[in-house]
């Protein structure tokens, strides 16, 4: 079968068993894909697996709701050996905030809050939120909102960042609640609707999402998303029995070549008592597959609807303000209420792409786009920090593009 059946550099291959992702398979040609295009796009992957720049990776390209391609290269672990296959488990880490959001605008769709209320309308904690400025600190401008969260305006910072690094803001060892109350502790690094900054701003809506909905974060997730869209493979914790599918980080070794690395003190073997919407969950390319096809199928997929078309609509197009957007590179991206890079101006971007293609990525190595305009999607998984060796991700979607025709 042209979709699965093809050797990788170490000898890895897809089980013939393995559901392929969930869609219909059909030969790359049926959906005017280049078989031979696709071909390139997989002796990349091997060759990243040949020269050790990566242990291993699973890709997919979709085209109009039917797979067409699903590759898988190297090995989950050096050195245990095991191959890739579409079954193997990855930290997917800030694709996460795109099942968030959706889990935020099946709520909003529900009238459980609007997207200007203030978050301490339901977290009375952000009513205590202060800004830096110079030495001291004032009262913000106007409140944090909803909508601020989503869109990363809302004055956050980064988990990385020194601020929350030194304030031990995030812990996979605690919970929600004091998620919260640690993070409002933190001055704002600018006012509320100002700034486009990159932010633990998605782990705050897993908390007002229980809020909202009265039920765990991660019950929800599983009820009203994974369950669903048949995604039995993405939660926050990898299943006892599950753990050999659980792929290896791998990062660069001095003198070459690479080394396996642990990035959580609380592995993704471990249940966190933090069930952190921004970074927090593992998943497959098959199931990410299907919650991709979803956005793109306008909210449904194969009979479930969680969300409107107009919703859906309304998420992945950029929300940010013209001002907002030019600041944050130059007009070249905007941003979506579905935690997405909007692409705006094609021609400034590494890879080829197109008006109103969306995705995002993960700090672990793994990177997924939206083509409304040609229903495609495409899907890259490796486990590696950096994210990037090498430039895989652009190298891989220019092969891809290039067998789209």
């Amino acid at each position: 079968m042209d979709t699965v059946a093809r050797f990788g550099a170490q000898g890895s291959r897809t089980p013939p068993s393995v559901d392929p992702g969930g869609l219909p398979a059909v030969t790359p040609a049926v959906v005017g894909l280049d078989p031979d295009g696709l071909a390139q796009a997989t002796r990349l992957l091997d060759e990243f697996v040949r020269d050790r720049k990566i242990a291993g990776a699973v890709a997919a390209v979709a085209r109009d709701g039917k797979l067409a391609y699903l590759q898988s290269v190297g090995v989950q672990d050096l050195a245990e050996g095991t191959p890739m296959s579409a079954r193997s488990i990855f930290r997917i880490y800030s694709m996460t905030k795109s099942v968030t959001a959706v889990a935020a605008m099946m709520l909003w769709e529900a009238e459980r809050f609007k997207l200007d209320d203030p978050v301490s309308k339901y977290l009375p904690e952000f009513s205590r939120v202060v800004v830096a400025s110079g030495a001291s600190t004032r009262p913000p401008v106007r409140p944090i909102t909803v909508e601020d969260l989503l869109l990363h305006t809302s004055g956050l910072n980064h988990r990385t960042s020194d601020e929350y690094q030194a304030a031990q803001v995030r812990s996979r060892s605690i919970a929600l609640p004091q998620f919260v109350a640690n993070i409002v502790r933190v001055p704002l690094m600018e006012d509320p609707g100002t700034r486009y900054r990159y932010s633990e701003a998605t782990t705050v809506l897993g908390r007002l999402i229980e809020v909202w909905s009265g039920e765990p974060f991660d019950r929800f997730l599983d009820e009203r998303i994974f369950r669903p869209l048949r995604m039995p493979d993405t939660g926050f914790v990898v299943p006892f029995d599950q753990r050999r599918r659980l792929t290896t980080v791998y990062a660069p070794a001095e003198g070459g070549g690479i080394r396996p690395v642990e990035i959580e003190a609380v592995p993704f073997t471990v249940m966190p008592a933090l069930r952190e919407g921004a970074v927090g969950l593992v998943s497959t390319v098959p199931d990410y597959l299907r919650f991709s096809q979803m956005l793109l199928s306008n909210g449904a997929l194969d009979g479930a609807r969680l969300l409107k078309p107009e919703t859906v609509a309304m998420m992945v197009g950029n929300r940010l303000s013209d001002a907002i957007t030019r600041n944050r590179g130059g007009g070249v991206m905007g941003w979506g209420l579905a935690n997405v890079n909007v692409v705006l101006d094609p021609s400034r971007v590494p890879y080829p792409t197109v008006v109103g293609e969306y995705g995002w990525d993960g700090t672990a190595g793994t990177i997924f786009w939206v083509d409304p305009s040609r229903k495609l999607i495409t899907i890259l998984m490796t486990q590696s920090s950096p994210a990037n060796p090498d430039r895989i991700r652009q190298r891989f979607k220019t092969l891809v593009e290039q067998a789209v025709h």
